[in-house]
């Protein structure tokens, strides 16, 4: 929480069904973005939100659905109640739409990793 009033402004979300960067542009409107189209379809899927994938080709993040604060809560209750493992990069790798990315994971959680070890040297 960053923003007055202890609204989001941005987060990154790694989960079974995607990977997704979550920005507030302005007050009440998100943008949960994501690189692939899937991410969002699942998404929008395990959350039952009715939003329509936009795809801007020049964009960092190429694809994103615009929601707003109840959207937004609906996302990661959804996201929270599919929470059913012990492992993520184990359960990522039983996820058949989303193990191409298990490297990327396992990279992000090996720079991470080192972020831990120069901590506790400090």
């Amino acid at each position: 929480m960053s923003k007055a009033g202890g609204m989001i402004d941005c987060m990154w979300l790694a989960t079974k069904h995607g990977f997704y960067s979550i920005i507030q542009k302005e007050q009440g409107v998100y943008y949960v973005r994501a690189r692939v189209r899937r991410d969002l379809e699942n998404l929008l899927q395990v959350c039952g939100l009715d939003a329509e994938v936009h795809a801007w080709p020049t964009a960092d993040y190429r694809y994103r659905i615009i929601i707003g604060p109840e959207e937004l809560l609906k996302v990661v209750v959804a996201l929270t109640a599919t929470l059913d493992y012990s492992n993520f990069k184990g359960c990522v790798a039983q996820q058949p739409d989303q193990r191409d990315k298990l490297r990327a994971y396992h990279e992000i959680w090996a720079t991470m990793s080192d972020f831990q070890r120069e901590e506790a040297v400090r």
